[in-house]
């Protein structure tokens, strides 16, 4: 009987943070996932976590573990496989130091992610930008605030994770303009341009707030650094009343990230190359700029019209008949 706590504690003190130095992030998900898999494992088998064996945690266990989460949790197949490589990371180490338990870790490590369709980013138009932008009643400090915050999001397509974490100091305006980016994914530090309309938004904003430069840039009225929670609602709530003037964003379900995409669309049919586009998102590889390319229709429509013939006039088919338009919209 070998049990597993002690490997897992291994596991995070020794691999994770003093081999790797993963960062927090990472050390936070994989926390939650072993948190959630312990749970289940107590639940089916009635062991305390610290009296569990490598035995427990065999093949069929793990199986069901991800089959829970997708059937009971409702989590996504996405979510799946990000749970699935924090356990197979877990087993990789365990492997080296218990190879008593070869076969059991062999056959955990065996189990393949599921396979998932990809979605169509969703992302914002100019107009639908500047309706959102508008959205925040600015006769109020959290509706000034807001907006500087929707503003920064759009036109620099930074993570919502990086809006929060953002302090006063790493605004720097002027020649130069730009915004210091200190709590990027994967630890990497970067600064983005800011442009010229931009600039007199986050100026005003900067002497409203008065803050110390270690002070958070969009805080509470408490003082306290806004969650990723708090500005997913707030993005829910102002795009609700930008609707009103924006009929187009009625059944959009917007969230943080889709301003980052905003940004990332806007930089793509500007004509800006993909990998200054990686550059400028913090994208550790260029093909994660890919899923921009196949959502953006102009770039296909361009593409079509240079292999249509001579005598064909470029541009999208339009239905010559009401009854028709009715029947293609259907």
């Amino acid at each position: 009987m070998t049990l597993i706590a002690p490997t897992i504690q291994a596991f995070f003190s020794d691999r994770l943070a003093g081999q790797l130095q993963a960062s927090p992030r990472t050390i936070a998900s994989y926390r939650d996932t072993l948190r959630l898999l312990l749970h289940y494992t107590h639940q089916q088998t009635g062991k305390p976590p610290s009296a569990l064996d490598w035995e427990d945690l065999n093949e069929e266990l793990i199986s069901g573990f991800l089959e829970h989460l997708e059937t009971v949790r409702g989590n996504a197949a996405k979510t799946r496989n990000l749970r699935l490589t924090a356990i197979r990371s877990l087993f990789t180490f365990a492997s080296l130091r218990h190879p008593d338990h070869a076969n059991t870790i062999a056959r955990v490590l065996a189990i393949p992610p599921k396979r998932h369709r990809q979605r169509t980013i969703s992302y914002l138009s100019a107009p639908e930008a500047a309706a959102l932008i508008n959205a925040p009643d600015g006769a109020r400090w959290e509706g000034r605030r807001d907006r500087t915050l929707l503003t920064l999001a759009i036109y620099t397509g930074l993570r919502v994770s990086e809006l929060t974490g953002l302090d006063c100091g790493d605004i720097t305006l002027g020649t130069g303009a730009n915004v210091r980016c200190r709590h990027s994914k994967g630890r990497k530090q970067r600064a983005v341009p800011i442009i010229t309309p931009v600039r007199p938004v986050l100026a005003a904003w900067l002497a409203e707030r008065a803050g110390r430069t270690s002070d958070p840039l969009f805080p509470t009225r408490s003082g306290r650094r806004l969650s990723t929670d708090a500005v997913a609602q707030r993005v829910s709530t102002h795009a609700a009343t930008a609707a009103i003037n924006c009929p187009s964003l009625n059944g959009k379900h917007l969230h943080p990230h889709a301003l980052r995409h905003s940004c990332a669309m806007s930089l793509l049919q500007a004509g800006v190359d993909t990998t200054v586009i990686a550059l400028w998102l913090g994208h550790a590889d260029v093909r994660s700029t890919d899923p921009y390319i196949h959502a953006d229709l102009t770039i296909k429509e361009k593409a079509l019209a240079l292999v249509t013939p001579p005598d064909v006039k470029p541009g999208r088919y339009k239905p010559p008949d009401n009854l028709l338009a009715f029947l293609e919209g259907l």
